[in-house]
């Protein structure tokens, strides 16, 4: 049964860090973009950063950019999203997606075959 579980979310202050997981199983991981997207109340679905099978390429949405790294493990089948300088507009649900599509059709076009069930991200003083 394929699955794609977060975790890592949780309460920070304004400057704070956190570390996001994504954890895949019952796929060919090594074959699939993965993307980080997320979602406050009353706001449109936004993709954060999405990383190609191999790794080699990123894209992140300018409000996270020079802020937020995404990165991989193949070998653990897993995804991180490495946040520092977190902001109160950061505060949302963030899910892992993936799909057998490019970098650029995921993050931009919102293109993916699979997802999770989301991490809560509350930054605030």
């Amino acid at each position: 049964q394929l699955q794609l579980v977060e975790s890592g979310g949780g309460l920070v202050e304004p400057g704070g860090s956190l570390r996001l997981s994504c954890a895949a199983s019952g796929f060919a991981f090594d074959d699939y973009a993965i993307g980080w997207f997320r979602q406050a109340p009353g706001k449109e679905r936004e993709g954060v950063s999405c990383i190609s099978s191999r790794g080699f390429n990123t894209h992140y949405a300018d409000s996270v950019k020079g802020r937020f790294t995404i990165s991989r493990d193949n070998a653990k089948n897993t995804v991180y999203l490495q946040m520092n300088s977190l902001k109160p507009e950061d505060t949302a649900v963030y899910y892992c997606a993936a799909g057998g599509t490019t970098v650029m059709a995921m993050c931009v076009g919102g293109r993916y075959d699979y997802w999770g069930q989301g991490t809560q991200v509350t930054v605030s003083s």
